[in-house]
C-alpha cells in the first residue's frame, strides 16, 4: 500500500504535442481510471510541430503500402475529420492536386497512383485541360485528384486532446532529470524542481525525443538533426483554390514547395528544408551552438549530407535567395511574383537519422524498460496522432 501511494500518477508523458496529447487521451479512453500526467515544457499545448505545420490532413497515398506511416494516416485522416466534426474544430474536405510539371516525373506520379489504390486511396488521373478545371492558374503535364485530403486547426485538435483525456497537463514543466528503476518506476525531476513519479513513462518529445530517451538511460539508436522549413503567405490567396503539390522525390521524407489554403483562408506557399542550427532554430538568428555540436557529432549527420548534399544545396539556395523559391513556385502556377509571397512563421521537422545516414522513414516507435519512446514521429503524425496515441496506449498499458 505505502508503495502504490508512493506513485503520483500511472502513466508520465513527456511532450504535449498531438502526439503526446492523443496517448494520454488513448489512455484514458482505454483504461478508464487510469491516472496519467502530461508534462510539457512550453506554456501551452502544440508550440512546435504541432502548431506550426501547414493544417494538411493527409490521405496517406505517398507512404510505402504497409508501413505504419500508410496504415496510421489513412485511417487517421478519416478519424481526424471525425473528432473535428464531434468537438466543432474547423476543418474541410477539400481534396488536392499533386502535378508534374516535367516530363521526368510522369512516372513517379504514375507509381503514386498505384501507391494510392494499394493504400485503399481513391484517386483520379488528370490531363491539362482537367487541371485547369480545379486549379485555373495552376500549370502542369499531367496530374492526380486526391478526394480524401483535407485541412484542419491542429492546434484546437491539440487543446481538445488534452482537455478530453482527463489528464492532468501540467505546462511550463521542463524535464531536466530522469531516475528509472526497473523494480519501482521512474521519477522525473523538472527544472522548478518538483518531481512526479509514475509506473511507466511515455516520451512524446519531439524534437527532444532522443535526449530524454537518453535521460532515462536508453540508447535511442538514432538522433533528431533538425530541418526548418521556411513558408510564405500568398498576398494574392484567389490564385489558388485548394491544396496543389509537386510530385515528390521518394528519396526524402520531404514533400516539395507546396501550395495550401487553409482554414481561415489565406494561402500558405512552401516549406523547404534547410538544417536548423537550433532544435527550435526557427531563423537563421537562431543558434545555438551546443545543439549544433551535437548534430555535427552524430556520425549519421556527416553520412547524410555526403550521400544528398546536391539536394541540400537547392533548398540553401531558396532559404537565401527569394528569387529562386519564387521560381520554384512558378512552376506550379507561373503567375506568381517575388511581390506575392509575404514571409511567415517557419517549422522545425524532427527528423530522426541513423548512425549509417539512414533518414528514418516510418514512424519509429520503441521501448525500454517501464518505458515507451516515440522516437520519429514528423509529418504526417498530425494525421496520425490517433492511431499513433492508441498504438503507444496499448504498450503501456502492456506494460502496467
Amino acid at each position: 500500500m505505502v508503495r502504490a501511494l508512493a506513485y503520483d500518477c500511472d502513466v508520465l508523458v513527456i511532450g504535449g504535442g498531438i502526439v503526446g496529447l492523443s496517448t494520454a487521451y488513448a489512455i484514458s479512453r482505454g483504461a478508464p481510471g487510469t491516472r496519467v500526467t502530461v508534462l510539457e515544457k512550453e506554456p501551452g499545448p502544440a508550440r512546435h510541430q504541432t502548431g506550426r505545420n501547414s493544417g494538411v490532413i493527409h490521405s496517406g497515398i505517398y507512404y510505402r503500402p504497409g508501413s505504419l506511416k500508410a496504415r496510421y494516416a489513412v485511417r487517421g485522416a478519416a478519424e481526424m475529420i471525425k473528432f473535428c466534426a464531434e468537438y466543432g474544430i474547423a476543418h474541410e474536405v477539400t481534396g488536392k492536386l499533386i502535378v508534374a510539371t516535367e516530363r521526368s516525373e510522369l512516372p513517379r506520379l504514375h507509381a503514386l497512383v498505384q501507391r494510392g489504390r494499394e493504400n485503399g486511396i481513391p484517386v483520379r488521373e488528370l490531363g491539362p485541360a482537367q487541371i485547369a478545371e480545379y486549379e485555373p492558374e495552376v500549370r502542369g503535364l499531367a496530374a492526380i485528384q486526391v478526394g480524401t485530403t483535407g485541412i484542419c486547426d491542429y492546434g484546437s485538435v491539440a487543446e481538445r486532446l488534452a482537455d478530453a483525456s482527463g489528464a492532468d497537463v501540467r505546462y511550463g514543466a521542463e524535464v531536466v532529470r530522469i531516475d528509472r528503476r526497473a523494480a519501482l518506476g521512474v521519477a522525473v525531476r523538472t527544472a522548478d524542481g518538483s518531481v512526479v513519479r509514475a509506473k511507466v513513462l511515455v516520451n512524446c518529445a519531439g524534437l527532444q525525443c532522443d535526449r530524454v530517451a537518453m535521460l532515462a538511460g536508453d540508447d535511442p539508436g538514432m538522433r533528431i538533426v533538425p530541418f526548418r522549413g521556411e513558408y510564405f503567405d500568398l498576398a494574392r490567396p484567389e490564385l489558388v483554390r485548394g491544396l496543389v503539390y509537386p510530385v515528390p522525390d521518394p528519396a526524402f521524407p520531404f514533400l516539395g514547395v507546396h501550395l495550401t489554403r487553409g482554414i481561415g483562408g489565406g494561402v500558405h506557399v512552401g516549406p523547404n528544408a534547410v538544417p536548423a542550427l537550433a532544435r527550435e532554430g526557427y531563423g537563421w538568428g537562431v543558434v545555438r551552438p551546443l545543439e549544433v555540436a551535437g548534430t555535427l557529432g552524430w556520425p549519421g549527420a556527416w553520412r547524410m549530407a555526403g550521400r544528398h548534399w546536391r539536394y541540400g544545396a537547392g533548398e540553401l539556395r531558396r532559404s537565401f535567395s527569394k528569387g529562386a523559391f519564387t521560381s520554384a513556385v512558378r512552376r506550379l502556377l507561373p503567375a506568381v511574383t517575388p511581390d506575392d509571397l509575404v514571409a511567415a512563421d517557419a517549422g522545425v521537422r524532427a527528423q530522426a537519422v541513423l548512425r549509417d545516414g539512414t533518414l528514418v522513414d516510418d514512424f519509429l516507435i520503441r521501448e525500454g524498460v517501464r518505458a515507451v519512446h516515440v522516437l520519429n514521429a514528423p509529418s504526417p503524425a498530425a494525421t496520425a496522432s490517433l492511431p499513433i496515441g492508441r498504438a503507444v496506449a496499448r504498450r503501456v498499458l502492456g506494460l502496467l
